[in-house]
């Protein structure tokens, strides 16, 4: 895979930011809100998608993947849309072997689960797109594997494809502890915030709430907030 093209697509982490910054404080706000969220259920697992493409779930998962590695978790990231994956590119890596290498050919962890620049922080890409993605998902090996990744991390963020172009997202909002639904301001339609929202709310995760991506800020600040 061409790295050029990997270093083009790296997503704006906050790790680029000062401490302080806006957008880094917005993330860390969205991870107390989580936490106080449920503050009897230890949420081990969450899945983060988005109506549409284009509008930030990767993104936010990236940067919500930080903030808790920072938090001092461990952290691991899984890229399970397995038909656009993107997550290679947030992390500057190659996406030769994945998840889609441990469920089919039961390759080790050890071999397709790679350490970051972020302390406590690990991910998994999805490895080569298979023919057929959600039925890898639905799969008694993707359950083993989410097993086997509860002893070995505290967290496991899941960068899952939108929820109304495929049923991936909701496959995985099934198995996961809980659910986020990114949306762009200005760019989402409420009735597609409305069927997705539905949707979440009909899996067995618990539905956390929405995270308003790239609103603007008023005109005497250069920031934008999340």
């Amino acid at each position: 895979m061409d790295l050029t093209r990997n270093k083009k697509k790296t997503r704006k982490l906050i790790s680029n930011l000062p401490a302080n910054s806006l957008i880094s404080e917005q993330y860390r706000t969205i991870r107390t809100n989580i936490q106080f969220s449920s503050p009897d259920i230890d949420i081990r697992s969450i899945m983060i998608s988005s109506s549409s493409p284009e509008e930030g779930k990767s993104t936010t998962a990236a940067n919500l993947a930080i903030v808790f590695a920072q938090q001092g978790k461990k952290v691991l990231l899984i890229d399970t849309d397995l038909r656009k994956p993107t997550v290679h590119y947030s992390f500057n890596r190659i996406n030769v072997v994945g998840v889609t290498n441990i469920l089919v050919n039961r390759l080790p962890l050890n071999e397709a689960i790679e350490p970051t620049d972020f302390e406590n922080l690990y991910v998994l890409t999805s490895g080569p797109i298979p023919p057929n993605p959600s039925e890898l998902l639905a799969s008694e090996a993707m359950k083993q594997l989410m097993n086997v990744l509860y002893r070995e991390y505290e967290l496991l963020i899941f960068d899952t494809p939108p929820l109304l172009a495929v049923t991936d997202a909701q496959i995985l909002a099934n198995l996961c502890d809980a659910s986020i639904l990114v949306i762009s301001s200005g760019k989402t339609e409420f009735n597609e915030v409305k069927k997705s929202k539905g949707l979440l709310e009909s899996a067995s995760s618990k539905f956390l709430g929405v995270v308003l991506n790239n609103r603007k800020m008023k005109k005497h600040s250069s920031y934008y907030a999340y």
